[in-house]
């Protein structure tokens, strides 16, 4: 803990500069977050009044490997950005958990009631509750605290803001109270928990995974209840290329039914061979029996069973292209991934409204501006919203100015691979 006009100070002077280079690899950035913690700082005295405080950080993430694959025990190849939820914290006197999240009203959470609440089903106070509940449920130690947060995470474009929301809450009480002793996979398992029985949203791991473990990882979920993580090396620097997302400005309103679709499609293959989940699908027993699956089920859940199938191996293409340094053909597997989603497992865009596809054009013009300086494909659950690309740094400003050009100013935004998840930044 530390006096915090004594660290708004030392930030805006420039003493923790190497800290906040590590967390946003950017150096660029380096003066707008300087800005940004100490406008948090001010935000959390005007709130709580003045206290000794501390401030965790906890990152977005971009999908990019395993298009739809996670919710089927596969494998998904995932890495966290530097986008964060910052939160300024410090202890409560009344021993109450009080968190303000920035634009939303103030919710207080009683340590000592932590039940569920059928009430707050779909707010904030759900994932503070839920977070706090399942913590202690596991035998962590929870106490209250005062918390601003403040998240430059893009809302809407597939980058997770909630689930860095959930995952700052997770790291916040590791932190105070815990020594920081909480393993990144059980914070994220925590996340999920909240998400899906306090919040009352169905989701996979996937999300607070990458945000909690941080940097390039890939995940294995064929046991999900004990997923096995791996770093996988990132340093997309070295290779000369940018990861970039471009928000379509597309609304995700009325899609429940096409993202429910993927899952329950692929299910129902996985259930004619008496399984539950498609990873436990022998693949060669699929492709015997397609002309089965075609009488009773129709074509779409087996193109999309396809797509499950190839994509689990493009994931383990990926990680060890990476491994042994080989960036071209990583970012073929990337674009196959992309052809694959858009042809195969078919979430680019809703098939009862074709005049609605905003991340089909995305697609194509990219390829058309891209050619040779990089790749594009769908990012994450599709249907509306974002596309990711990799992207020549020499050619990353042209391929911005144009895309904006299209889908408004700010459509496209560069981001870097961040190294840690979750975390107490000072």
């Amino acid at each position: 803990m530390k006096n915090m006009k004594v660290l708004a100070e030392e930030i805006l002077q420039g003493k923790y500069d190497e800290i906040l280079k590590e967390i946003y690899v950017d150096e660029s950035v380096l003066d707008y977050q300087r800005k940004r913690y100490k406008k948090a700082i001010e935000e959390f005295e005007k709130i709580f009044g003045e206290s000794d405080v501390e401030i965790y950080s906890a990152p977005g993430r971009c999908e990019v490997g395993g298009n739809h694959t996670d919710h089927q025990n596969g494998m998904v190849l995932a890495t966290s950005i530097n986008q964060d939820a910052l939160a300024v914290v410090g202890r409560s006197e009344d021993g109450m958990i009080h968190v303000l999240s920035d634009g939303y009203e103030m919710v207080d959470v009683d340590v000592n009631d932590l039940e569920e609440r059928y009430d707050e089903e779909g707010t904030t106070a759900a994932l503070v509750r839920g977070v706090a509940a399942e913590l202690k449920a596991r035998g962590y130690e929870v106490q209250g605290y005062n918390a601003y947060i403040v998240s430059d995470v893009l809302i809407g474009a597939g980058l997770s803001s909630s689930a860095a929301f959930e995952v700052i809450l997770g790291t916040i009480i590791s932190g105070l109270f815990n020594e920081g002793s909480i393993d990144p996979v059980v914070i994220a398992q925590t996340g999920q928990y909240a998400e899906n029985v306090y919040f009352g949203k169905p989701c996979g791991l996937m999300d607070q995974m990458a945000c909690s473990v941080g940097g390039m990882i890939h995940i294995d979920f064929k046991e999900p209840g004990s997923p096995v993580v791996e770093k996988v090396p990132s340093d997309f620097e070295s290779y000369q290329y940018s990861m970039c997302i471009v928000d379509t400005k597309a609304s995700h309103a009325d899609m429940g039914d096409d993202y429910a679709s993927i899952p329950e499609e692929m299910k129902k293959v996985a259930k004619f061979f008496g399984k539950t989940y498609l990873r436990e699908v022998e693949e060669d027993d699929f492709y015997k029996q397609i002309s089965g699956l075609r009488s009773v089920l129709g074509d779409r859940p087996i193109l999309r069973a396809l797509h499950f199938f190839e994509e689990e191996r493009r994931v383990e293409g990926e990680v060890k292209a990476l491994r042994d340094g080989d960036f071209k053909e990583f970012l073929e597997l990337v674009k196959d991934s992309g052809n694959s989603s858009f042809k195969y497992l078919q979430n680019i865009y809703n098939s009862t409204n074709v005049q609605k596809q905003a991340m089909s054009i995305a697609l194509a013009v990219s390829d058309k501006i891209l050619r040779k300086h990089g790749v594009s494909r769908v990012h994450g659950g599709g249907f509306a919203g974002t596309i990711e690309i990799f992207v020549e740094n020499s050619f990353v400003d042209e391929y911005k100015a144009r895309m904006d050009r299209v889908f408004g100013k700010g459509s496209c935004q560069i981001l870097k691979v961040r190294q840690s998840g979750g975390r107490r930044v000072l």
